[in-house]
């Protein structure tokens, strides 16, 4: 009798003891649980696109400005900081960064992003304009891949938050239903805005462009494509290449498109002589954006077009 009373009670301690190390766990299995991923990104476009699906279960960082030319910047110890601690990089990919993404992810020195789920490459998860372009140097800032700025398709945007949301869900499996809903909301998002944004790009000249930053977006909303300034992909235009243009559309109605960045005098000597108006017009949305200042960027490309007929800017 006496030993099956000490039994019972080293059973109930047991069992209490158990119960209790099941308690103290739980705030840490709670903590880790909501911990968000550090989601590094490479370009403000790709940072509204983590936030887009990720929401409050990601943190991001940026590495590139919005006002600047991400095919030319340098790597930073501020971005290998920001990409040692990372649980995920997302980049364009086709060879837009390659001139300084590498150089920063070696000196990060973060295993989780040059081999399994830790490397997100967007442009890889759509199908891309001038695939299988010559990689020759002597043609210019060429990509092979395909032109790499995508994201001012929104049905292109929404495909890459797709797969982006599989992705997050692989590294955080207990917010899959978080990560899926954020994907939802921004295809049924899209998909509600489309309407009014073709009745807008009815009402877009033609467009010129400095760089075939907007090709994606001409291309998605049929908008009229005259080329582009620059003789080759990154080479300033020449006097003679700017005459030849002026030559070639003096008949022509439209209008010429130049990020903050890339150079005016082209532009202004093309307004001068064929009288068309320059729209000064930024390819990413800020650098802080997530799915509103997706969609104003797409609003403000459109609606601006919308507006080259009214007077010279």
């Amino acid at each position: 009798m006496m030993i099956t009373m000490i039994r019972s009670a080293g059973s109930r301690l047991a069992i209490w003891a158990a119960l209790f190390g099941m308690l103290t766990c739980l705030p840490a299995l709670s903590t880790a649980a909501s911990t968000p991923l550090a989601v590094v990104a490479t370009t403000p476009a790709m940072g509204a696109l983590v936030r887009s699906i990720g929401g409050e279960h990601v943190e991001v960082t940026v590495l590139g400005p919005a006002d600047r030319d991400l095919h030319r910047l340098q790597a930073r110890p501020s971005m290998m900081r920001a990409l040692r601690d990372a649980d995920l990089l997302v980049s364009v990919g086709a060879e837009l960064e390659v001139g300084w993404l590498p150089a920063a992810v070696r000196g990060a020195g973060n295993p989780r992003l040059t081999a399994g789920d830790g490397l997100f490459e967007a442009a890889a998860q759509v199908p891309l304009l001038g695939a299988g372009a010559p990689a020759d140097r002597s043609l210019g800032d060429v990509h092979p891949s395909g032109n790499p700025h995508f994201h001012l398709d929104p049905q292109r945007f929404v495909q890459a938050g797709r797969a982006l949301a599989a992705r997050l869900t692989q590294l955080a499996p207990h917010q899959s239903a978080a990560f899926a809903a954020g994907a939802e909301t921004l295809a049924a998002t899209v998909a509600e805005r489309m309407p009014a944004w073709q009745r807008l790009a009815a009402r877009s000249r033609p467009v010129l462009q400095y760089h075939a930053d907007a090709d994606y977006l001409l291309d998605r909303f049929q908008i009229d494509s005259l080329g582009y300034i620059e003789p080759l992909p990154g080479v300033p235009p020449r006097a003679s290449h700017l005459a030849g243009l002026v030559t070639a559309l003096q008949a022509r109605q439209g209008v010429i498109v130049r990020a903050a960045y890339q150079p005016s005098q082209p532009t202004r000597r093309l307004r001068s002589q064929l009288g068309w108006p320059v729209l000064v017009l930024n390819p990413e949305p800020a650098t802080d954006a997530g799915l509103a200042g997706y969609l104003a960027l797409i609003e403000h490309w459109l609606g601006a077009l919308a507006e080259s007929d009214r007077g010279r800017r």
